[in-house]
């Protein structure tokens, strides 16, 4: 008896019709992947907004981009930058259910002392984006060169950054103050009211995304005499930034860079502007505690209207 069974043909056919399935299927399970860590990063950035807000609550102010004595006399001579360094990040941690994880950190050694290396090197879930692919593990601070920083500090990563405005004080001439230069609402030595942010909380950007893939971010704080060194990928694109970068950002147009505003995801991947690896745009958080995705395609002009906090600017997130 002859026995029945699929020839090659039909096999080939029948593996192609698979494989057609599986084509159409990829992408939109891939899809479904990325709202769902697209509204797990929404949420992480919802929930920092909170504690900004309970922060205010106690204090009658929003935290500061970082803390620094520019006064002091071991200042970093190129920017101005002093201990304790301690950063916005570090600054509502207790209101992120990680007041356990913070409370023995010493404000007076600051973010480079030997004491609060294993507090400020730790990794927080919040602050890390699902979607980023870039390292995870913490990092030694380097120096403009590249070489480890003397301090030896090794800081935790952050995928979210404070938004300073639309100038970049640690570039250029030093600074002892940075009120009248940064026009944003997070930045060195900021003690910014609700009140004084004219533009309105639902109308001003306070946090967004900075993705680990571009630059080295961490959400204890900053190191004087640090650098945010990009990733390979970005190194023909951008240069080291000064030590700011590691929890700050800017939007332009700068004073330095006319005309020049950096839309999140811009192309030339800058290690102080906000990026992240969501393919159409990037989570922030206003000052209201409202998060928005904000699109690539943004009018650069309404970018840089929703970075100021009292520019005046007529503009709105929708």
């Amino acid at each position: 008896m002859r026995r029945r069974g699929f020839t090659l043909v039909e096999l080939l056919v029948v593996i192609a019709i698979i494989g057609g399935l599986v084509g159409l299927l990829l992408p939109a399970v891939q899809a479904a992947r990325e709202s769902a860590r697209r509204g797990q990063c929404g949420n992480s950035l919802r929930q920092i907004g909170i504690a900004m807000h309970a922060f205010l609550d106690g204090r009658r102010h929003f935290p500061s981009g970082y803390l620094a004595d520019t006064a002091a006399v071991d200042r970093d001579p190129a920017t101005f930058d002093a201990p304790p360094g301690t950063g916005w990040g570090l600054a509502i941690a207790p209101f992120l259910e990680e007041a356990a994880a913070t409370a023995a950190y010493d404000p007076v050694a600051g973010v480079a002392g030997v004491a609060n290396r294993p507090i400020v090197s730790r990794r927080l879930a919040t602050f890390l984006c699902p979607s980023s692919t870039g390292l995870r593990d913490p990092f030694a601070v380097l120096d403009g060169s590249g070489a480890v920083h003397g301090s030896g500090a090794v800081l935790g990563r952050s995928d979210y950054v404070a938004n300073a405005g639309h100038e970049d004080p640690w570039d250029g001439p030093p600074r002892v103050d940075w009120r009248g230069t940064s026009n944003g609402p997070l930045y060195r030595n900021s003690r910014l009211r609700a009140a004084e942010v004219t533009d309105g909380l639902s109308k001003t950007v306070f946090v967004g995304e900075h993705s680990q893939a571009l630059s080295q971010k961490a959400w204890a704080g900053i190191v004087p005499g640090g650098f945010s060194h990009p990733a390979e990928a970005f190194r023909s694109t951008t240069a080291a930034e000064h030590a700011a970068a590691l929890v700050l950002s800017h939007s332009g147009p700068a004073a330095g860079e006319a005309g020049i505003i950096h839309v999140p995801n811009d192309p030339a991947g800058h290690c102080d502007q906000m990026y992240s690896q969501h393919p159409a745009g990037a989570n922030v958080v206003l000052g209201d505690g409202a998060t928005r995705f904000i699109v690539a395609a943004i009018d650069r002009t309404t970018w840089a209207a929703l970075a100021s906090a009292s520019g005046g600017e007529v503009a709105t997130v929708d």
